[in-house]
């Protein structure tokens, strides 16, 4: 894989920087207040181009990857307002429909999720089920020529505004008797399919549901390709899932980050700016190296996924994962620290994201999670469970 960014990929950067910088952290903190979406970002960042970099040319898409998609969320994150419906709609949906999908599927949802004219939520979690996605109890069963979906998803982000989630559900082999994963398409008034509001402390503009699926009655092309093919179109949307969940800790660490350095330059105590001393500079050296660690892991997982190394990308996107969630939270409680009282007060925006920081630890899989993937999968450890 290259170690050295390409003059595209440089470019893009700056290009996303540039919008990110217009709308920033006051933009965000705004919507989140009046209960809104960042509906203006969303439409701006589509007319750009930029929400479907990484969907085929065909159907409207940058015909790019998870790659220069990872790089649009970063650049949003570091100018304060990421959109965490990009690690969704385009990353996880599109980019299992555009491998996955029939061509009906592909020519109705590829080039409105590429424009942002329609969204997609991603249902996976359930109540009981937690992170071992080998206990999701969502079964599909065929009536006649329509599949009938039973199930609970929970902290689900967006449903409210999402054109349709796609769904995580297990089907019955026929040959063994065993269950299977499985996806479906499931629009949002669709009767049976219902949601309710999380009431969560974390302050975003994507709302989580819990999601009730009582016989919800679908058609035959609700269902994402080859029933046989489920666990392979999982872990396809789950690799770059995880990728794009490290854009946006990355991000969130550099916003931090820099927010701090401005303050260390310009805070004076005791006749010196406070970052000339090492108990100041060093901390957020080591916070800016971390994160840089994580963003080379991040790019090793999106190159082998656009490479199509499933395997390969899957232990990459997990290490990626992990690596910026750490690096994330220690950037921002290093922030904040930095800052001192002022760092827990509004006007500095950075108390905010203490909470926030700490979802990429746990969502979309714990990094105790990765730790046992890693130590079973790289390592060869035994299992322990």
């Amino acid at each position: 894989m290259p170690v050295i960014e390409s003059e595209e990929h440089k470019a893009l950067r700056t290009a996303v920087a540039a919008l990110g910088s217009k709308y920033g952290r006051a933009y965000l903190t705004r919507t989140v207040a009046e209960g809104n979406p960042p509906q203006e970002l969303w439409s701006e960042a589509a007319k750009l181009g930029y929400l479907g970099v990484n969907l085929p040319e065909a159907y409207g898409g940058g015909g790019g990857g998870i790659s220069e998609l990872s790089i649009v969320l970063e650049e949003l994150g570091a100018a304060g307002c990421p959109l965490l419906l990009m690690v969704v709609s385009p990353a996880i949906c599109g980019t299992v429909i555009a491998r996955f999908g029939t061509e009906n599927q592909k020519q109705e949802w590829l080039p409105a999720l590429a424009d942002g004219s329609r969204t997609m939520a991603f249902g996976i979690t359930e109540p009981d089920a937690g992170s071992n996605s080998h206990r999701i109890t969502t079964t599909a069963r065929r009536d006649g020529a329509d599949w009938l979906l039973t199930g609970r998803k929970v902290f689900v982000s967006g449903v409210d505004i999402a054109d349709a989630t796609l769904i995580v559900g297990r089907t019955e082999d026929a040959r063994t008797g065993s269950l299977k994963p499985c996806l479906f398409i499931v629009p949002r008034d669709t009767p049976g399919f219902e949601r309710h509001k999380i009431d969560m402390e974390l302050d975003a503009a994507e709302k989580q549901f819990e999601l009730v699926l009582d016989d919800v009655r679908l058609p035959a092309d609700a269902l994402i390709g080859d029933e046989d093919a489920g666990l392979l179109q999982l872990f396809a949307g789950l690799n770059p899932e995880r990728i794009m969940t490290a854009a946006f800790g990355i991000g969130m660490g550099r916003y931090a980050l820099a927010r701090a350095v401005e303050y260390a330059r310009e805070r004076t105590v005791w006749k010196a700016p406070i970052g000339s001393h090492q108990a100041i500079a060093h901390p957020l050296a080591q916070a800016h190296i971390e994160l840089e660690l994580a963003r080379l892991m991040m790019q090793k997982a999106a190159h082998l996924y656009d490479a199509g190394d499933d395997i390969g990308a899957g232990e990459a996107a997990n290490m990626a994962k992990y690596a910026a969630a750490e690096a994330c939270v220690k950037a921002v409680d290093q922030a904040v620290h930095t800052l001192g009282g002022n760092g827990l007060t509004r006007e500095y925006g950075l108390a905010s994201l203490i909470t926030a920081a700490r979802v990429s630890r746990i969502a979309p899989v714990s990094r105790e999670m990765i730790l046992n993937y890693v130590s079973h999968q790289t390592l060869g450890l035994p299992k322990s469970y």
